[in-house]
């Protein structure tokens, strides 16, 4: 992926004001800076791969089943927009899309990216009255807690049998900082009693799983006695650790490793060990190699492999796969040999069908992990095995099941096998009339290879797989997927032509909005957004501050609002012409307007006069209208085809 070389636009700026200072006199100023201080390029370049097109960029939408890019990120405007999926916005409203925030926690993400100083709010108090409970002081207690437990490891006396297990994993210095690798000491207390001389207290520490509480109500560390693995998330922000125990310093029955528990922060299913180290190398490899264990993925990257990454303590899912797709397009699992990719092979079949990833298995000969293989045997030999081993997750699946049989005269035996896999398929999304063309192909090869795989007809095997859907359907009828929830939710109410015109024609030209100000009021438009808009446009053309786009992007918060912002301007541009007079386009929209509000009576006015409800003057009045409206249509030159 090529970037431009983007100036930071911050040097338009005085030099920021000392820490805890509000650099800005409002929230729009606020809004404004962070806007003008993040490239979208650059933030759009974090997430997806990016080619350009022309003066804008393209990517692959994140957000809907793209073959072909149809992210569109235009680099003037600052802005991006999806036309298959309706998604569309600035920095903002990105961030809020593809990280699931609110505008606020987008606003303060981006703010920090740029070093800027935000005020922070009053903090919400805990329930003992005494603690602040919002995202910004539990990432900040993470990361102090992160350099204690580094700092411990790299100077502690007490680490010393912590370094010497990792000299022994030959894991180098430059990982140890790399990785922000930590050590905690085997004592009950000994991050509280740090946290006495800290601005956190230990109800906050609480909540980010650094202490538990026991049955007798008793704060403890969770943590002690075990390296620790910093867990952070894509922006680099350690949320959740991973502890190994060392055995000089554990009971027989301790765990050898203990994560922290899901909190505010951290969420297993949500988050991948390395990823934010990997992310670069991910987008520049387009494939992710899935270790299962902290120790495989660092040596990997050690050893030149620097797409690796971990999951935590649990199989790879649907969360990760989403996750990772937004990096590269090829997932290749690392299972730790042939009874773990026995184990594994349901699973990782479901995900092949449901995430529609291209997802490839490689098994480890003789039952090795991916840290003894590459310490044994080099990186040479691992890339090898990827390049010749790694086999996508169908034919996984089918090693995994057919392993034994013969195929030709165990007829039981393989009847069973296709059984389970063809109910294993039967769990992944039904194709649909808007279904994509590429998964319908995706579902037929994978029913051709069954059938020449298990030599039975293939019609056979689609009518099986026809009926467990049917069935599967009438079992689930009362908890619909993910997928139906979103086509049965209705969606925004259609824009009347004449309101998308207006409002389209004076974000394209913001000086006619006094002129419609004139002419239109509001309450008449009945699109909510349209309205939302159009108001804010007034609103601020009444204080001597002009509506343009860039304005009104930051005035609103809201991702629809946004979104619809954009729609107007780039059907503004398209529309947009040398010779046209946007003060005669006001004009005829305006009459477009009162001719539809014309029709929109009309229906009630002939009712209400066959109906004998007016009187003389009041028919007389109705009938002169609607022979005004007839001149009205026959003065007007109708565009005509050709």
């Amino acid at each position: 992926m090529e970037l431009p070389v983007c100036i930071s636009k911050q040097d338009r700026f005085s030099a920021p004001l000392p820490p805890g200072e509000w650099p800005v006199t409002s929230s729009f100023d606020v809004k404004e800076q962070v806007r003008q201080a993040t490239d979208i390029v650059e933030l759009v370049g974090q997430y997806l791969q990016l080619r350009r097109q022309g003066r804008n960029y393209v990517a692959l939408c994140p957000w809907h089943d793209d073959s072909r890019p149809s992210l569109q990120v235009n680099p003037e405007r600052q802005s991006f927009k999806c036309w298959v999926c309706d998604l569309g916005g600035d920095v903002f409203s990105f961030l809020m899309q593809i990280e699931g925030v609110e505008f606020r926690e987008a606003l303060e993400m981006l703010a920090d990216r740029a070093n800027i100083p935000l005020r922070s709010p009053q903090p919400r108090r805990g329930s003992g009255g005494e603690e602040p409970v919002d995202k910004r002081a539990l990432y900040a207690a993470m990361a102090w807690a992160e350099g204690l437990y580094h700092d411990c490891l790299l100077r502690s006396p007490a680490a010393e049998p912590a370094r010497r297990y990792l000299h022994q994993r030959q894991i180098t210095p430059e990982s140890l900082d790399r990785f922000h690798l930590g050590f905690a000491p085997p004592e009950w207390s000994w991050l509280q009693s740090r946290a006495s001389k800290s601005p956190f207290s230990l109800k906050t520490l609480e909540t980010v799983g650094l202490i538990a509480r026991s049955a007798a109500g008793k704060l403890y560390d969770r943590f002690r006695g075990r390296v620790l693995f910093s867990i952070r998330d894509t922006q680099g922000r350690p949320v959740a650790f991973g502890g190994r125990i060392l055995p000089e310093m554990g009971a027989e029955n301790a765990a050898k490793y203990v994560n922290s528990p899901e909190t505010a922060l951290f969420t297993k299913s949500n988050h991948l060990y390395a990823l934010d180290v990997a992310r670069n190398a991910l987008r520049r490899a387009n494939t992710a190699l899935v270790m299962e264990g902290y120790t495989d993925c660092i040596i990997a990257h050690q050893q030149g492999f620097e797409d690796a990454v971990a999951v935590l303590g649990t199989a790879l899912g649907e969360n990760h796969v989403r996750l990772l797709k937004r990096f590269a397009d090829r997932i290749v699992l690392v299972l730790d040999g042939d009874e773990a990719g026995q184990r594994r092979a349901n699973e990782v079949l479901e995900l092949f069908v449901a995430a529609q990833a291209d997802l490839r298995i490689l098994t480890l000969p003789g039952g090795t992990d991916p840290c003894d293989f590459l310490l044994e045997h080099g990186a040479a030999a691992f890339a090898d095995l990827l390049e010749r081993e790694a086999v996508d997750a169908l034919e996984h699946a089918f090693r995994a099941h057919t392993r034994g049989i013969d195929l030709a005269r165990d007829v039981h035996a393989a009847s069973e096998a296709l059984e389970r896999l063809v109910s294993i398929i039967a769990r992944g999304p039904r194709l649909k009339d808007d279904t994509p063309a590429e998964a319908r192909f995706r579902e037929q090869k994978v029913l051709q290879r069954l059938a020449a795989t298990f030599r039975v007809p293939e019609e056979d095997v689609r009518r099986r797989l026809t009926e467990l859907r049917r069935g599967r359907g009438r079992r689930v009828a009362s908890a619909p997927s993910h997928g139906s929830l979103r086509e049965e939710t209705p969606g925004p109410a259609p824009i009347p032509p004449w309101e998308r015109a207006l409002v389209e024609l004076l974000v394209a030209h913001p000086e006619l909005v006094g002129r419609a100000a004139g002419a239109v009021v509001a309450e008449q438009l009945a699109s909510e957004p349209c309205r939302r808009i159009y108001e804010t446009s007034c609103r601020l053309m009444a204080t001597g501050v002009v509506p343009d786009f860039d304005r009104l992007m930051l005035e609103f918060d809201r991702a629809e609002t946004k979104n619809l912002l954009v729609e107007l301007d780039e059907g503004g541009r398209a529309k947009n012409t040398a010779d046209a007079d946007p003060g005669l386009l006001l004009k005829e929209i305006i009459r477009t307007k009162q001719r539809y509000e014309a029709q929109q009576r009309s229906p009630a006015a002939i009712a209400a006069l066959r109906d004998g409800a007016l009187d003389e003057r009041q028919q007389e009045a109705l009938l002169q209208q609607f022979v005004e409206q007839a001149r009205s249509r026959q003065d007007r030159t109708e565009p005509t085809d050709g």
